[in-house]
């Protein structure tokens, strides 16, 4: 009977691909959210990349996976990997906004990576997720757990609004068409401005970026650091745009966002280029032993805290979204207990509460407590990473290695 349950949990896997791809491929009506191969000078552009080779952009690291036993694991549950209660979230209005922050750096995490930076008199809005689900069709994928804490149009005015890949849990069109409208700029990684046109951003508010090069938002500089991950949001499109983290640096404050990544030789000229950091916003949640250089899990987050040189660490991507085969909590427990022995500062804030990083803030735990895996029982352990961990001083109980 578990055979029959699996094969046929397949069987509709297949079919739901099949019937989306073959829409795709009709232009049907209403499936523009699989966006737009990049053409003409924006293709151009990417094909004097650093990073493309042999028609596609690549990783200088490449990535390890089991990916055959992760997709028969597809369907499995896990205890705990979807919350059984509401979470309840801080519901911000405009008024939240209003007031400038004190310090003049204010950061407010929405749940998996949508986070507002407030960062010396500019606003940036990264990955912006208010969409239901992250996928191509509505009735389908993977479904948020709660609804935005701020709707759309109570958020601040936004400078600008920088993506870091085109994955459905990071370039929502729902979001996307919704600003089309906005006042703003969007900061994107090469190639994923075609989307954005096609979805009715004009040309002239799109930034697009290679890593290491860099954009200013009046006193703020934005860059576009290196990232170890992929793209596309169709089997056809994969790696034809470029995945990227962003180096904010303001007159007085600094953020490192980590975009989605494993965990890659560059984070130490990260830190070297552009810190230290008030803050890095690294993922830290979605991640499976099975695919361990696709992300980077939380002991290695912190890691990668520590060598970029930020003082406090917000563990995002996670907290919204089911993406992967943990328990919901898991990524905050993980995270608090490798910072233990750090020196980096963990703040964890509640989805839609505004915290000022350099204040120190004392935030009460908001998570239930529930069974969770240790790292040592289920390791993420990077592969070919160029790291070596006693280089750079990271604690014995964090400490990085390589067995593959």
């Amino acid at each position: 009977m578990r055979l029959f349950a699996r094969v046929f949990k397949w069987t509709l896997l297949l079919a739901l691909l099949f019937i989306v791809g073959a829409l795709a491929a009709l232009g049907v009506k209403g499936y523009t959210t699989f966006g737009r191969d990049p053409a003409g000078a924006r293709l151009a552009q990417i094909q004097q990349s650093p990073q493309w080779r042999d028609g596609k952009f690549q990783n200088p690291a490449p990535m390890w996976s089991e990916m055959g036993r992760a997709l028969r694991q597809m369907f499995d549950a896990v205890p705990g990997d979807v919350p059984s209660e509401r979470i309840a979230v801080v519901q911000d209005s405009a008024a939240t906004f209003a007031t400038p922050p004190t310090t003049g750096l204010r950061v407010t995490w929405f749940g998996h990576s949508s986070t507002l930076v407030e960062i010396d008199g500019v606003k940036l809005l990264l990955d912006p997720l208010w969409g239901e689900r992250a996928s191509p069709v509505e009735w389908a994928g993977p479904e948020r757990w709660y609804a935005p804490p701020i709707a759309l149009r109570d958020l601040p005015p936004i400078d600008a609004v920088l993506i870091s890949h085109d994955h459905y849990d990071h370039l929502d069109q729902f979001t996307i068409a919704a600003m089309k409208d906005w006042n703003t700029v969007f900061i994107v990684p090469l190639g994923v401005g075609a989307d954005l046109e096609h979805w009715g951003i004009p040309s002239r508010r799109i930034i697009e970026l290679d890593w290491w090069q860099a954009t200013q938002i009046r006193d703020v500089l934005i860059a576009a650091t290196p990232a170890r991950h992929a793209s596309g949001r169709l089997v056809l499109q994969a790696d034809k745009t470029l995945w990227a983290g962003y180096a904010l640096v303001g007159t007085a404050h600094r953020v490192f966002y980590s975009g989605d990544t494993g965990f890659h030789p560059a984070l130490p000229d990260v830190g070297t280029r552009y810190g230290p950091f008030d803050l890095a916003l690294i993922e830290s949640g979605q991640y499976d032993a099975d695919w361990p250089d696709w992300h980077m899990g939380p002991e290695q987050a912190v890691i990668a805290a520590e060598l970029v040189r930020a003082r406090a660490l917000l563990p995002v991507h996670w907290g919204l979204l089911k993406l992967a085969h943990h328990s919901w909590t898991e990524p905050a427990e993980r995270v608090l207990a490798a910072a233990r022995c750090s020196s980096v500062a963990i703040l964890i804030p509640r989805p839609g509460q505004p915290v000022e990083p350099t204040t120190h803030p004392e935030i009460a735990r908001w998570w239930p407590a529930m069974p969770w895996r240790t790292a040592s029982e289920r390791p993420i352990v990077a592969t070919k990473t160029g790291v070596d961990a006693d280089r750079y001083d990271v604690p014995p109980c964090t400490r990085l290695s390589s067995s593959r």
